[in-house]
């Protein structure tokens, strides 16, 4: 076992000198891994270890079908900056805007930059479809019964705890239920901890879905300054707080849309504390936490809640497919408020997905899956964000995600991304203008890009083409 170990770190390091010296040049594919193993005459797998050594150092990557190749170098580029918001909360109207941006950037031929939907050749459709296929012959009897009061699947429930090991848990199986989406999961605990007329405190920028639940729910809106490296500002939070006019907090915190935030941990237990102490219900969508671009996975607040005030919402339909519709809910202390709302609103969730997902959990597929797709993620964003740098106008500001696949921009001030989406959308060109994550109307000069397709040279060309119409002239 010790000449193994020792082969594979002799391959990594001899592998890892010659990037650092610059044999191996950033973007070089690397020899093959049957070629490795036959000149270095190595296993296959001793081979693979070395690489897998090589990847986690974020010296290489791999790239389906392709092959490893050594890592791009990151783009360094002026970030977006910390903003302050309105003091007053206020409704939320942004529905009917939403709704034809997003239509039209699904139109035939449009660009596939505004909805935030990763490319169906990333997700394991082939392999979901055939676990359909056996869950229905094996238990026949899902198709024939059904129940409004026992909702989650035992099966699925238990997978979920084991993997909240990953989140800082075991969250409690008591907890969990299990819902159609993640969206569905928002709305539910809003209903449980909300009323009309409440505040509920949302980043700045924050996730227009988020806010189109307020919208259709009756509730304001009290945006919060949102750092787009560590999340919402816990001294803003204390303020708008103090008054107990705040009846809950709606955030991503790890992988925040549209900024691809991480809170840090110490601000995550210190948010926990503030909100429990404050009665603020915590409703916390952690979607993109399995599509962390750093080395392990960050836990959620939900880790450092110690009174059942977090509520951990979240889905797997960026990771595995939008068409599954399975979501859940860890409701702590709300656990009954919110299965009420669900078994009012829409009953049981689909049993037969339940248990292709339970299946798919257990067989260990999904952390190989998950692997390689945070990889292609992380390019994917990286390689937008070069394109953003070549074409768009100087002084553009771009984030830095450290989760998910969407990209925040920010163009110099004169411009109006709301007024030049007509021309973008004329020219088969689509992006979310930034005044649809605020209700208020800010980030007007901003834009969000989706990066969930991989960066072939149409999407290149898209976006220099969107970067054509943004360096036209600007009049106010």
């Amino acid at each position: 076992m010790s000449e193994q170990l020792l082969r594979y770190e002799q391959l990594a390091s001899e592998l890892a000198g010659m990037v650092e010296s610059g044999v191996l040049s950033r973007g070089d594919r690397l020899p093959s891994v049957r070629r490795l193993s036959r000149e270095r005459r190595l296993s296959v797998s001793t081979v693979l270890q070395a690489l897998h050594q090589l990847e986690d150092r974020g010296l290489v990557e791999a790239r389906p079908q392709s092959g490893y190749f050594v890592r791009q170098a990151k783009t360094s580029h002026a970030e977006p900056q910390l903003r302050s918001t309105p003091e007053a909360p206020m409704p939320v109207d942004i529905s009917q805007r939403l709704v034809r941006v997003l239509q039209a950037g699904t139109r035939p031929g449009v660009a596939p930059l505004a909805a935030a939907l990763p490319a169906s050749e990333l997700l394991p459709v082939a392999a979901l479809n055939r676990l359909y296929a056996g869950v229905v012959r094996r238990h026949p009897e899902l198709l024939s019964g059904g129940s409004h009061i026992n909702m989650d699947e035992p099966a699925l429930v238990r997978q979920l705890v084991r993997r909240s090991l990953a989140w800082g848990g075991p969250v409690a199986a008591e907890e969990f239920i299990i819902t159609n989406s993640c969206t569905e999961s928002l709305g539910l605990c809003l209903r449980a901890v909300t009323k009309p007329g409440d505040t509920v405190a949302v980043e700045s920028p924050a996730y227009y879905l988020m806010l189109q639940l307020l919208e259709t729910l009756g509730l304001k809106a009290l945006e919060i300054p949102t750092d787009p490296r560590t999340g919402m500002s816990l001294d803003a939070l204390e303020l708008a707080t103090r008054q107990g006019r705040v009846a809950a907090c709606l955030l991503v915190s790890n992988g925040s849309n549209p900024l691809g935030c991480v809170m840090p941990d110490e601000r995550k237990r210190l948010f926990a504390t503030l909100t429990a102490a404050r009665g603020v219900a915590v409703i916390e969508d952690d979607i993109y936490g399995d599509l962390h671009l750093g080395n392990e996975r960050p836990w959620p607040i939900k880790a450092y809640d110690k009174t059942g005030n977090v509520l951990l919402c979240s889905s797997f339909s960026k990771s595995l497919s939008p068409s599954l519709r399975i979501g859940f809910v860890a409701a702590g202390r709300y656990r009954s408020a919110v299965a009420l709302h669900k078994t009012i609103s829409s009953g049981g969730t689909n049993p037969i997905t339940q248990h292709v997902l339970a299946e798919y959990l257990e067989s260990g597929a999904y952390d190989r899956h998950l692997r390689t797709l945070r990889r292609a993620y992380e390019r994917q964003v990286e390689a937008m964000r070069l394109a953003v740098s070549r074409y768009f106008p100087a002084a553009t500001r771009i984030a830095q995600p450290q989760g998910g696949y969407v990209l925040w921009v920010e163009l110099p001030e004169a411009f109006d991304t709301t007024l030049l989406y007509e021309q973008a959308i004329a020219e088969n060109l689509a992006y979310v203008p930034g005044e649809l994550f605020s209700p208020s109307g800010m980030y007007r000069n901003c834009l969000r890009l989706n990066c969930g397709n991989p960066h072939t040279p149409e999407i290149e060309d898209a976006v220099r083409r969107l970067g054509a119409i943004f360096s036209r002239p600007q009049i106010k």
